[in-house]
């Protein structure tokens, strides 16, 4: 498993690497030299691999299209839950001027006054996000091309539109990008932090251990696949996901037979379900038998934000109970690194890192959970900042119950 601090900086030697050959020293460079050369190519590494608050700061998003932030931000407006998550994770919620406020953000515990949505709590209005007049407008990917885009930069606002987050790396990057939007960059190096020191938890349990193989039911036959950060999800937490083994791609629906023939020992879904949402041929697996379930809180598992660890933490600790245990205790990672979701609630804040993994699977989620997904040819290509029952969900909830596109 990935260690995310660590890996940002690798990705960043590889590129220095990758000079040209007249650049590189002769073959007769001495070994002292090559080891002083590698010491700072590395420490170049973990400069640039920190998030550099710096302006005027140029950058290039998900779109194409080059943005330049010429002072700190003030004032930033989140379009999606994610978005969201992720500054308020960073402690940049002071300079939150509009966001989405419903089931998908409840967690936050943010004013309604930051309301930027409309009735369904999930789509974005261009007009109130203008009339804030904020510095800089956040988008998570599914709102890459969507007419609020262009209306909101047609009106002279900054808008960074985040690539689509298919991994752990992805969500690394993102909060790393944020923290420089926004101008919260020691914030987001801690955050990183963070997650680094909740993962190495997980890392030291799961190498020796058995993988079962997990089902993550999202409801109405889908499920996520490869190219997801749900299957990183469910694979760093020490399962194998049935999804990508039946050659899933992204989120689609996978035919019960399918299903049933793999036999899944685990299910994990969202804990807004009552119980799994998957079909009745499915209660015939080892999962349903021996009632190995998981049911994790929907945002984590759905918004590409730091919480997402929250979920992998709460999968592994219940299919690898004794070795998650003995990893925390031997490594003596204290589970209370951050404010937990009581303290939010009477400060109205979040102190930039997530609460007790504890409190993850027990925490208020949001309604919908993918159940809401209809149309079982279909498939999800792009999810909006809350991940992957968005696309899927999202575009099929808001018809039923709200569906999500966090």
């Amino acid at each position: 498993m990935r260690r995310l601090l660590i890996l940002l900086i690798t990705a960043t030697v590889l590129l220095a690497g990758a000079v040209p050959a007249g650049v590189v020293g002769s073959p007769s460079a001495t070994a002292g030299e090559s080891t002083a050369e590698t010491a700072q190519a590395a420490q170049l590494a973990q400069t640039q691999a920190d998030p550099t608050c710096e302006y005027p700061l140029t950058l290039e998003d998900a779109t194409g299209e080059e943005i330049t932030i010429e002072e700190e931000p003030e004032s930033v407006v989140a379009l999606q839950p994610s978005d969201a998550q992720t500054l308020y994770e960073i402690g940049a919620e002071d300079k939150v001027v509009g966001m989405p406020v419903s089931p998908y953000t409840d967690y936050l515990n943010a004013s309604a006054d930051l309301d930027i949505t409309e009735d369904d709590g999930v789509t974005p209005v261009a007009e109130e996000v203008i009339d804030r007049e904020p510095d800089v407008v956040l988008a998570a990917n599914a709102l890459e091309g969507d007419d609020v885009i262009d209306t909101l930069r047609e009106a002279g606002l900054t808008v960074y539109v985040f690539p689509t987050s298919e991994s752990l790396d992805g969500v690394a990057e993102n909060v790393r990008l944020t923290g420089e939007l926004v101008g919260e960059c020691e914030g987001a190096a801690d955050t990183l932090e963070w997650m680094d020191e909740r993962l190495s938890v997980v890392d030291e349990a799961v190498p020796d251990e058995d993988r079962p193989l997990a089902y993550y039911a999202m409801g109405d036959g889908y499920t996520a696949g490869n190219g997801t950060f749900q299957d990183e999800i469910l694979t760093t937490a020490g399962v194998d996901n049935l999804g990508a083994d039946a050659g899933i791609e992204g989120w689609a629906t996978i035919s019960e037979e399918v299903v049933v023939e793999e036999d899944p020992e685990w299910i994990v879904y969202g804990d807004s379900a009552e119980e799994p949402p998957v079909r009745e041929a499915a209660t015939s697996t080892t999962a349903y038998e021996n009632e190995q379930f998981v049911a994790v809180n929907d945002n984590y598992m759905s918004q590409p934000g730091p919480r997402v660890v929250l979920a992998i933490e709460e999968i592994a600790s219940e299919v690898h109970p004794d070795a998650y245990e003995e990893a925390e205790s031997d490594l003596e990672i204290d589970t209370d690194v951050s404010t937990d979701d009581n303290e939010t609630a009477d400060n109205g804040s979040n102190d930039g890192s997530a609460d007790e993994s504890d409190d993850a699977s027990n925490e208020e989620s949001g309604d919908g959970s993918a159940d809401d997904a209809e149309d079982e040819g279909s498939s999800g290509d792009s999810i909006p900042g809350f991940g992957a029952p968005v696309a899927i969900v999202g575009a099929l909830a808001v018809a039923v119950l709200l569906a999500r596109r966090q």
